[in-house]
């Protein structure tokens, strides 16, 4: 095939390759700017979760017409919900509180349990971790223990501990060490051997092994375990406090269906549910800043 080139008869120069925007001239689409670029990102993040709400709320709704008024609809909902949050941290006695004094008096508890939990586990799991023989000693009674229901711990809280906050805090203990435990074992043990192999030459302690080794490597499955051992002391929570009583987000609930105020007690489901997502997400980004992925050169 011969290609002939045409030359300008006023330059004697070959002319400009043809592209799309030569030939549609004014006609050719513009790139979108960078405002157009960020409001499409923006739309695309959060288009699906207002979707998502819109037809939780829909089917909410038919619910209420189907159930004839037995469940409140969204409207009757929001109404009462802008009533309690218009002062959550009233107190007109022990047993009524604001829900924000629920909620604190929830979050002190996994606080206190989860706190408890992580003295515990975090090291434990260090230690089964790095020594073979103390993991085929406890990996029988950790595969035996944790598939017990947390509730079924809250007797034996209130046997040894004579009252219903400890009994609550213990069942968070027990609940949340499993997690701390197992991710940070695993962790360990994934560390590499080499890694190990240098310390022994270098022969240095089992402190220092642990501090400037094992500590940054396990740090990301450390940091998991936390994240799973929150969520599930939350979850916990709520149910420990409908059987032990008091001041809690468990108890408003159900104290609340002792009244009948089904409005609250679903007002109190998206509390529970939007305090574990902040928990969650929370944890999430400081999970993210501490794990290393390796990046192909």
């Amino acid at each position: 095939m011969v290609s002939a080139v045409f030359h300008s008869p006023s330059t004697g120069q070959a002319p400009t390759k043809p592209t799309v925007d030569n030939v549609l001239g004014p006609f050719a689409p513009s790139a979108p700017s960078e405002q157009a670029r960020a409001l499409q990102a923006f739309w695309m993040a959060a288009l699906p979760p207002l979707l998502g709400l819109g037809l939780l709320v829909c089917i909410w709704a038919l619910v209420s017409i189907t159930t004839k008024g037995s469940i409140p609809s969204p409207y009757e909902t929001g109404v009462q919900a802008i009533e309690i949050f218009r002062d959550p941290f009233y107190r007109k006695g022990p047993n009524d509180q604001g829900v924000g004094w629920n909620v604190l008096m929830s979050l002190e508890r996994v606080a206190m349990g989860f706190g408890l939990a992580a003295l515990v586990g975090i090291p434990a799991g260090f230690v089964i971790g790095r020594f073979n023989f103390l993991s085929r000693m406890f990996n029988p009674l950790i595969s035996l223990l944790r598939p017990v229901s947390p509730l079924a711990w809250l007797p034996i809280g209130l046997l040894v501990f004579k009252g219903a906050n400890p009994a609550a805090i213990w069942t968070i203990f027990i609940c949340s060490i499993w997690p701390m435990i197992i991710n940070t074992a695993v962790g360990v043990q994934r560390v590499p051997q080499d890694y190990l192999n240098v310390a022994r030459v270098l022969n240095l302690s089992e402190w220092k092994i642990a501090t400037t080794i094992l500590f940054p490597a396990v740090l990301p499955y450390m940091l998991t375990g936390v994240r799973l051992a929150v969520g599930t002391a939350w979850l916990v929570i709520v149910a420990a406090e409908m059987l032990t009583g008091g001041v809690g987000i468990g108890f408003w609930v159900w104290d609340e269906w002792n009244n009948l105020n089904v409005k609250n007690i679903i007002i109190a489901i998206f509390v529970i549910g939007a305090v574990g997502l902040i928990l969650e997400y929370t944890l999430i980004r400081i999970a993210t800043a501490f794990t290393y992925e390796d990046v192909a050169s």
